[in-house]
């Protein structure tokens, strides 16, 4: 038997970074950019490593070089996580795995560090292969909190439930974490929203990397359960502007919220310390006209444009600085 799955980037449209702090966020999943697993039976499990897996070099100018694009981890720290955590899963849930190995392998063509869920798309689409494999049905609102359980329990790396739910539910979502519903049902409120009703949007990222959101959200996260008045504040200012957007959405008003994705980033620059090449991506769109924020913790944007016009300029605006501009196809 053999199986294969995908999961595709994701953009962080408003609202975030509340997802982490019992806010609201809407998002959605673009297939410009994708991870695709492949699981298939095998005499022993084994994870095949990618080329972002590679411990051998020409040179240690070539090591370097690819710890610059690559970073220290690959994808198999994840996929390890992944099927461990599954395994654990079906043991708590009183699930007998049949006695069948396999051998699984990955490629994902998501910009590392820049926002758009790389990791997350890789866990999701471990876990939709897991699934299939050994026909174990886990409810569709459980399946994000699990692969968020891979990467914060099993792994350590700080992380908020956004990007798998969409990656799950796909599409584009309204998401409400609200502290009360989270603790009655393990859960949050998760509203599948019309893509037809959204505004135009743009993306434009960076092609060198910028910070993973574990560096990223830390400082913040240890203001936040210390009380601090400030970013509890702000993370309610950020579930705000989400519930807006959402509904001006619905009432057919999507090229009405360009203003709210402005005061997104506005507020988040107000807590945080943002590197000058990512508030350059803001600025540059911003010139033309263009409403935009981060997708994720940095290194790309998502924005709101008028006509095609305005994105040409956008793209004339981001013109040989090596950045990439590009039109999400919703999934």
């Amino acid at each position: 038997m053999a199986c294969e799955a995908v999961a595709y980037a994701r953009a962080g449209l408003i609202g975030n970074p509340s997802d982490g702090y019992f806010g609201k966020t809407i998002s959605f999943t673009f297939r410009n950019f994708a991870a695709k697993v492949s699981l298939y039976e095998s005499p022993q499990v084994e994870i095949v490593p990618n080329l972002r897996d590679r411990s051998s070099y020409k040179s240690i100018q070539e090591l370097a070089d690819d710890v610059r694009v690559y970073g220290y981890y690959g994808g198999i720290r994840l996929m390890k996580a992944t099927i461990s955590r599954f395994a654990k899963y079906c043991a708590e849930q009183g699930l007998e795995l049949p006695g069948k190995n396999f051998a699984v392998r990955y490629r994902s063509n998501i910009p590392r560090h820049v926002g758009m869920a790389g990791s997350s798309a890789l866990v999701t689409a471990t876990l939709r292969c897991l699934m299939e494999y050994y026909e174990v049905a886990i409810p569709e609102e459980i399946q994000p909190n699990l692969i968020l359980s891979v990467e914060t329990d099993e792994l350590g790396i700080s992380a908020g439930l956004q990007d798998r739910v969409i990656q799950v539910y796909q599409q584009c979502v309204f998401m409400d974490f609200d502290k009360a519903l989270m603790d009655a049902q393990g859960y949050g409120r998760y509203e599948r929203m019309d893509p037809a009703l959204l505004p135009n949007l743009f993306i434009a990222y960076r092609t060198d990397l910028a910070e993973g959101s574990e560096i990223f959200h830390n400082a913040i996260r240890q203001r936040w359960l210390q009380g601090d008045p400030e970013i509890v504040e702000a993370m309610k200012r950020f579930a705000g502007l989400a519930q807006e957007a959402r509904d001006l959405i619905v009432a057919g008003r999507g090229r009405e919220v360009g203003p709210l994705l402005d005061a997104n980033f506005d507020l988040r620059r107000s807590i945080y310390t943002l590197s000058p090449a990512n508030i350059d991506l803001v600025d540059r769109a911003r010139s033309v006209g263009a409403h935009c924020k981060f997708t994720g913790s940095g290194g790309a944007i998502v924005g709101v444009y008028d006509d095609e016009a305005m994105y040409a300029s956008i793209e004339q605006a981001f013109s040989g600085t090596g950045i990439v501009v590009l039109k999400p196809e919703i999934v």
